[in-house]
């Protein structure tokens, strides 16, 4: 793994923030460790390598569109939004309306830090929702992956000592697809790649190449684990086995 930094700084930079001084892996990237089956099997489907790299540098390129976008709207600004996820966004908004979801500035975007277990992250925001107080959790994947929670839990237990009433976390993912106005089967098209999921109107699909796609639909779906004591601990293990794998760069950095 090694191999994939030029130098010392480079790891440092790729892998965690400096703060007050000190160095901190980035929760994200410990999480990295853990293998993803969805991923593997959407690398098995393509072509060939270059072209699923291809496909996951424009999702990465689109997911950050709509980060971009919520952060702002989360600030109460009013972004100007790419055309191409306005369907997303609309429907972001109206979660966000129909839900009465409450947050505040300085929870948007916030630093997280951990000095006991040494890690650092940054939170897409808190939140107040359904009369709960929370970590809310931005994804624009096409589901809902149990890794997250290795994620949101290493969130809350850095934010437990600091907001004593924080109760939960959720996951809120943001797509959109286009329906087939015949079948009902679900056409998502993302980094250039078309996936489709077959509806349920009667249980027969459109025979292949045959589907009438309606306009593009923005989709919000959102999760709740309140518990996070269990995956706190896997992210822990998480962060050893992290740990032992980039040992070569850690002892360069005097990591310790």
């Amino acid at each position: 793994m090694f191999d994939s930094y030029k130098d010392a700084e480079g790891f440092k930079a790729a892998s965690g923030y400096t703060i007050d001084g000190v160095w901190y892996p980035r929760v994200t990237k410990i999480v990295s460790i853990k293998a993803k089956p969805a991923l593997l099997w959407f690398y098995g489907e393509a072509e060939n390598y270059k072209a699923a790299q291809s496909v996951t540098a424009k999702s990465a390129e689109e997911g950050t569109l709509v980060h971009e976008a919520a952060e702002a709207i989360l600030l109460g600004k009013e972004p100007e939004v790419d055309p191409s996820i306005q369907p997303a966004i609309a429907a972001f908004r109206n979660f966000l309306e129909r839900n009465n979801v409450q947050t505040a500035p300085e929870w948007v975007e916030r630093r997280i830090l951990h000095t006991d277990h040494r890690y650092s992250g940054t939170i897409d925001t808190l939140a107040l929702l359904d009369g709960k107080f929370g970590v809310l959790d931005i994804k624009t994947s096409q589901g809902i992956y149990r890794d997250y929670n290795l994620q949101t839990a290493a969130y809350i237990e850095a934010l437990k000592n600091d907001f004593q009433h924080l109760q939960t976390r959720w996951i809120l993912r943001i797509d959109q697809i286009q329906p087939c106005l015949r079948c009902g089967a679900k056409l998502r098209t993302k980094g250039g790649r078309e996936k489709i999921k077959n509806g349920r109107n009667g249980g027969i699909p459109c025979p292949a190449g045959t589907h009438e796609w309606g306009e593009v639909q923005g989709v919000v779906e959102i999760q709740e684990f309140p518990y996070w004591q269990n995956d706190f601990e896997a992210f822990l293990g998480a962060k050893k086995l992290w740990e032992w794998e980039n040992e070569y760069w850690l002892k360069r950095i005097g990591y310790n």
